[in-house]
């Protein structure tokens, strides 16, 4: 049996740029290797830097969470809107859960966060919130240990594996 890769520890940079507001794509897929993507509406880093929970809206993510149940393969990538910066991370141990009533108040910062973000590139509030809407009465918690994180802002660094920010 292989042995398990090895988890992406973030530093507190990275962790402030993936909770903060970037656009967050989370990808999955099937066993034909058909991709799913869902967007998130916000992120939570574990205390010691190694988990990493997405927030996603159950009503528009059953086949994403059919090919998690499957396989616990998943790719996510953060960007922030204004500079096209991304950041890519890998895993392979997704599980699904209920999103906790305490949840609510991040996601709804997040949001905010992002809704201010788009804007100052001109994209109205209304299209903003129209983009981030869902059923929050379905909001579940798509938690994963990162193996792989990747730099993906377009230019001559894009696929280089992620380091540390100094």
């Amino acid at each position: 049996m292989p042995a398990h890769p090895p988890t992406v520890v973030l530093d507190a940079e990275h962790v402030r740029f993936v909770e903060g507001a970037a656009s967050i794509i989370v990808a999955s897929r099937n066993a034909a290797n058909m991709p799913e993507l869902v967007r998130a509406q916000g992120c939570r880093v574990s205390r010691d830097r190694r988990r990493v929970q997405l927030f996603v809206q159950a009503s528009q993510a059953q086949a994403l969470f059919d090919d998690l149940r499957r396989n616990g393969r998943l790719a996510v990538v953060f960007t922030s809107p204004s500079t096209h910066r991304s950041l890519q991370l890998k895993g392979d141990d997704a599980s699904i859960a209920r999103a906790r009533p305490a949840d609510a108040a991040r996601v709804a910062a997040y949001r905010a966060a992002l809704v201010a973000e788009l804007g100052g590139i001109g994209i109205s509030e209304a299209l903003a919130r129209a983009l981030l809407a869902g059923d929050d009465d379905t909001l579940s918690v798509v938690a994963f240990t990162p193996v792989a994180a990747f730099v993906q802002t377009p230019g001559p660094d894009a696929g280089r594996p992620l380091e540390p920010a100094p």
